[in-house]
């Protein structure tokens, strides 16, 4: 369990977000192939009820996406995957004012788009590396950012990845990240070590079980763990049947200090950040007779 200081709020349009407790963050996936089939959306009255359901169920953010980053994914334009997400965006934006909205995009003018239809965070793969306006955006717009780890692309990333040491190199990639994007002005920042992306099955084991050193970074973490392989593949089982798997893996994330989890399943992972609440409200430290 990470006992590092509790990393500053995000702030947002007159509103804030701060990791006083884990943040559940629900995944509206505005595609039609996304890995987990239950989680994509295609209409936007049909993404609002989904959304209108994970906001009583516990969600404090709902991250959308337009375009799969699945491992294979084919890369979509902007004014397609914008096509996808802005309807979706702005019928929520309807029904739910207050909520936070993140878009999940690694192509700035998606980003540019998205925040101004409602959005409040850009959660983005790419670290603002795929797109060459990217870093600049995340300056002019002043909003929270999540700067992801992968290696290579989604259409490469799981090409034989390779790493010496997993957990060093995530978080050189990470730091340097941070460090390029302050001095571009970008105040508020989030990381993800991006379990899946550019990784086997052993690079996301070993990062998830030194998870707590990211939290050295300073700022929030998020674990993206949900029904992904590491899972399934452990389990010999199907995305569809990881639930049970991914609330097993969210409460280690927990226990080693994650700040957001980003989810399919919002009810699930509330139970594990209540649990988890009550373990370390209850916990004492060793003692050392």
């Amino acid at each position: 369990m990470s006992t590092l200081a509790q990393p500053a709020p995000f702030r947002f349009k007159g509103n804030s977000l701060d990791f006083s407790v884990p943040r559940i963050m629900g995944v509206l996936n505005a595609t039609p192939d996304s890995f987990h089939g239950a989680s994509r959306v295609t209409q936007a009255k049909e993404a609002a009820q989904r959304a209108l359901q994970m906001v009583a169920d516990g969600a404090d953010v709902l991250d959308i996406g337009g375009q799969s980053s699945r491992p294979g994914a084919a890369p979509l334009s902007a004014d397609e995957e914008l096509a996808r997400v802005l309807p979706v965006i702005e019928e929520i934006r309807t029904i739910l004012p207050e909520c936070p909205l993140s878009i999940d995009t690694f192509q700035a003018e998606v980003a540019r788009r998205a925040i101004g239809a409602g959005c409040d965070i850009i959660n983005d793969i790419g670290a603002g590396r795929l797109d060459p306006d990217m870093e600049g955006l995340m300056a002019d717009l002043n909003v929270p950012c999540i700067l992801m780890h992968m290696q290579g692309t989604p259409e490469t990333m799981q090409d034989r990845p390779q790493y010496a040491h997993p957990t060093d190199e995530v978080l050189a990639f990470l730091t340097e990240r941070l460090d390029t994007l302050r001095a571009e002005g970008v105040e508020q920042l989030a990381v993800d070590p991006g379990f899946g992306f550019g990784k086997t099955k052993a690079h996301n084991f070993q990062l998830l079980d030194q998870f707590g050193r990211f939290a050295e970074l300073g700022v929030p973490v998020l674990a993206g763990v949900s029904r992904k392989s590491m899972i399934y593949r452990t389990l010999e089982s199907t995305p569809a049947l990881a639930l049970n798997g991914t609330s097993v893996l969210h409460a280690w994330a927990l226990d080693r200090g994650a700040h957001i989890l980003r989810v399919h399943d919002v009810a699930e992972a509330r139970e594990c950040v209540k649990l988890h609440g009550a373990l370390t409200q209850h916990r004492t430290p060793l003692r050392h007779d």
